[in-house]
């Protein structure tokens, strides 16, 4: 099948229709948000066409397809045998990490993440008055290990009470081996760490990488919750459906219970449909996807190193979002932000916002799109550089 771009201005995209609220210019190249710039996959909207011809639109109840569609699918790309009594709903990952810091720490806990993290994970401590502990990676050119003697030391120095873990790992496109997220885990064992494992970007590794879910590495059901959803693997972020895995019984009960109180434990009708419809048919789609996002990585990397070999980016084994690295021309945020938005007209995520001072240089960029699109932004980086 092939791929089926789709203008997205004019939608109500977040990614393109909000451009004027979150930068201040409408008119910018969109490379920022991660979703994607095509058609879902045919059988999905085949799903949901089924259903809007068939069905009254009341209250939803997901019936044995949705879960045994999911399981299966674990089960045959990521060989971890989740059963359904540990499947839990949330609307995102998003929340349901904000859930689970909500209900398993206080107040002024320290909560620590591996810096540059997916930002909305250091909302997640700052907003909710946690202790926000950053165990920044370790960077050598621009490939990104773990120290894991500080990470240790962070944990014992602060009473960490929860990890909360990106992998594959946003923004730097690791996919973190067996025995990194062995180490990782035996640490927050040996320390009484609840670990919150995000593996969204599940489905996107390439070349000889390989995602292994961490629960599955070892028996870490009693401290360990994945998140996880076919929202990323299939655009499908705007129908709101996410499902959390928690195999001990007391850690997902507190889980139902904080989602009793809240009132928010069942979903949109639309998104079990589609997700449901997702796992089961469409696996040619998101190959055809991965594709597109490799040869784009491949494109910007190659054109890079030739015309402005001191723009650096990290390898893509995960995820679809490239980071890239300006620090040989910017050091603060405002130089930044003017090169990029005022300069070249794009819309980026800013280094910034990953972590802080530490990465203001990077920026990262959302690959999940047309060529013409990431050669447009290449080709205006190139340009703009060259005139420094």
């Amino acid at each position: 099948m092939a791929l089926k771009y789709i203008d997205r201005r004019g939608t109500d995209s977040a990614k393109w229709d909000a451009l004027d609220s979150q930068f201040g210019d409408p008119d910018l190249l969109a490379m920022w948000v991660a979703d994607m710039d095509f058609k879902e996959a045919p059988c999905i909207t085949e799903a949901l066409k089924k259903y809007i011809d068939t069905a009254a639109f009341g209250y939803y109840s997901p019936g044995k397809g949705y879960f045994d569609a999911f399981i299966e699918w674990e089960k045959k790309y990521h060989g971890y045998d989740v059963k359904r009594e540990w499947i839990c709903f949330a609307p995102g990952i998003v929340p349901a990490f904000n859930w689970v810091l909500l209900f398993a720490t206080k107040p002024d806990d320290a909560v620590i993440l591996l810096t540059p993290v997916y930002y909305p994970m250091i909302n997640a401590a700052k907003w909710n008055d946690r202790t926000l502990i950053q165990c920044d990676l370790v960077r050598n050119g621009m490939d990104y290990t773990i120290d894991f003697a500080k990470f240790e030391k962070d944990i014992v120095d602060n009473d960490v009470k929860l990890f909360i873990m990106s992998s594959p790992h946003n923004p730097i496109g690791r996919v973190w081996s067996p025995e990194e997220l062995r180490q990782l885990m035996e640490i927050c064992r040996k320390h009484n760490v609840l670990v919150i494992s995000d593996e969204i970007h599940q489905d996107f590794v390439f070349g000889s990488n390989k995602h292994y879910p961490t629960a599955t590495l070892g028996n870490y059901d009693d401290f360990c919750i994945t998140m996880t959803a076919a929202s990323k693997t299939f655009n499908l972020a705007g129908l709101q459906n996410s499902i959390v895995i928690i195999p001990n019984e007391e850690l997902r009960e507190r889980y139902l219970e904080y989602q009793r109180r809240i009132h928010t434990y069942d979903g949109n009708a639309f998104g079990f449909v589609a997700v449901e419809a997702a796992y089961k048919g469409g696996r040619d789609w998101l190959e055809e996807i991965k594709a597109q996002i490799y040869s784009n990585f491949e494109y910007v990397r190659d054109t890079f190193a030739k015309e402005i070999p001191d723009v650096t980016v990290a390898d893509l084994q995960g995820t679809y979002l490239l980071w890239m690295n300006f620090e040989k021309y910017f050091k603060t945020q405002e130089e930044v932000k003017t090169f990029m938005q005022d300069k070249c007209g794009i819309a980026f995520d800013y280094g910034e916002w990953f972590g802080g001072d530490n990465f203001v240089p990077f920026v990262r960029m959302n690959l999940a799109t047309t060529h013409e699109l990431v050669d447009q932004a290449v080709q205006s980086i190139i340009r703009e550089i060259k005139k420094l």
